[in-house]
């Protein structure tokens, strides 16, 4: 029996699509149906491995784990990583498949069609229920020739539409009575049904709103969700995400990131946040870091030369430099482990920028950055505390140095172990190619410890993931009519 699916688009972008989905991919899988994720188009820095050894949106690989399964890189078969202003590396089915500008992406989607309907057929196997989620929102129309992400994906392959609209940002009549508007019979017709998202307040002040906009739309009204609290705990698709950092409130360690204009893979940080022994502050452009911080953490970076020379231009290498004066830390994650070393090297330009560039020489490493990636899961050791540890590498380059004698992680198991990262004499400058390190609840304890966190309890971070799934879940079959929605999968 084929699969049945049901797709998920938005009134615009950041309208908790990717977490409604993953709610309801828990919900379903808790009743029984084998449910796979899948979004035909993405445009994200934080990606995660599959289990094929490809990439795919941070995203789809939560839904992933809120069906139980494990992610590949047929669940998102195109991936936008933006390098600059214009340009992004394009990933299909998991690999590099080559750079595009904008203009010149609108060229290439007629020929991404295919990929994207033989993932969906490949997921479709291995399912008896599709969640499929969009991407910004099918009323840019101008966008709708040979258009993969939204209503062009949800034509071809005869998948029903359900409009999901944030009502924080007001207008929501409008925005959900205006998608219909501006869209073709035939996608309108796709769309079979409505949702009201971050819903703050008495819901029941709504119920004549959603009548109106059934009257206009003639769509059916599934449910108004109110706005749920605990959706900060889980990883954000993109850097629109990064916003929630700025809540932290946490009095106790202060751990500074300086927000690259490109950052990646941010996702690193989420366990850390969730301390509650930990301050987390977003130290935004234009801001100085934080004097008082215990430890400066360089994220990864989609372009390592050109958040090198942002970070340059914010003054922030001035800054970490007096924090290491002051006898402070210094990690850097990925593209962070590379700018600590005393040079970046690109004799091949894949970055674009320049060739060569002086790093800010806190580790006696230096990179060569090449052309293949390394995508693996890693699984390993840390070299301090003896402490297990499950990530990730999604990288480019190779970073070699006196430095890398004393590595960070000894990577594998039994005979087939390779060293990674490199520390100072002292330890108070390291850097990892290592993604997902703070998830091991053992290692992220005893490195939190070792710099002073009072914070005696720590979190079980993958128990914290799993169970806000389960809250989620149970949010969304309160607020929406769960029955009419999945009758209307096709």
């Amino acid at each position: 029996m084929a699969a049945k699916a049901l797709m998920f688009q938005g009134t615009g972008s950041d309208v908790g699509k990717s977490l409604l989905v993953a709610g309801l991919c828990r919900l379903a899988s808790r009743k029984g149906m084998r449910v796979q994720p899948f979004k035909p188009q993405n445009m994200s820095n934080n990606a995660a491995v599959t289990i094929d050894e490809g990439e795919i949106g941070r995203a789809q690989a939560l839904q992933a784990l809120a069906c139980g399964v494990q992610p590949t890189v047929h669940m998102n078969p195109v991936l936008l990583k933006p390098e600059t202003e214009n340009g992004s590396q394009l990933i299909v089915q998991g690999r590099l498949f080559g750079k595009a500008t904008g203009q010149q992406y609108q060229t290439m989607k007629s020929k991404l069609l295919p990929f994207v309907m033989d993932s969906f057929k490949q997921v479709s196997k291995e399912a008896d229920l599709v969640l499929v989620e969009g991407a910004g929102s099918p009323a840019e129309i101008n966008l709708r020739a040979n258009d993969i992400a939204n209503m062009g994906f949800a034509t071809a392959a005869g998948v029903p539409v359900i409009l999901i609209g944030d009502i924080d940002r007001g207008g929501i009549i409008a925005s959900i009575i205006g998608t219909k508007a501006v869209l073709s019979k035939i996608d309108a017709a796709q769309i079979k049904g409505f949702i009201i998202n971050k819903f703050r307040g008495d819901i029941s002040l709504f119920s004549d709103g959603m009548s109106k906009i059934e009257q206009y739309t003639k769509w059916l009204g599934l449910g108004v969700i109110p706005w749920f609290d605990q959706a900060i705990k889980l990883p954000a698709e993109d850097a629109m995400g990064l916003k929630n950092f700025k809540k932290s409130k946490n009095k106790g360690l202060m751990i500074a990131v300086p927000q690259l204009s490109r950052i990646a893979n941010f996702d690193d940080l989420d366990p850390i946040r969730m301390e509650p022994g930990v301050h987390l502050v977003l130290v935004q452009p234009g801001e100085v870091i934080p004097v008082d911080a215990d430890l400066v953490l360089i994220p990864g970076t989609k372009s390592t030369i050109g958040d090198l020379i942002f970070l340059r231009k914010q003054g922030w290498d001035i800054d970490i430099v007096s924090h290491v004066r002051r006898g402070g830390s210094v990690l850097g994650l990925c593209g962070g482990y590379q700018m600590l070393g005393k040079k970046i090297s690109d004799p091949l330009r894949i970055e674009g920028l320049e060739m060569e560039i002086k790093g800010l020489g806190l580790l006696d490493v230096e990179t060569v950055l090449t052309p293949k990636k390394m995508l693996q899961r890693v699984i390993g050791v840390d070299t301090v505390y003896n402490e297990n540890i499950c990530g990730y590498e999604i990288h480019i380059g190779t970073t070699d140095g006196p430095d890398c004698e004393r590595p960070v992680i000894n990577v594998g198991t039994n005979n087939k172990i390779r060293q990674d990262g490199a520390a100072t004499r002292d330890g108070r400058i390291t850097g990892s190619y290592v993604h997902g390190i703070f998830a091991s609840d053992g290692f992220r304890k005893a490195f939190l410890d070792a710099l002073g966190m009072q914070q005696t309890s720590s979190i079980n971070f993958n128990l914290e993931i799993e169970d806000t799934l389960d809250k989620l879940a149970d949010h969304l079959e309160q607020f929406i009519d769960i029955k009419s929605l999945f009758e209307l999968a096709r």
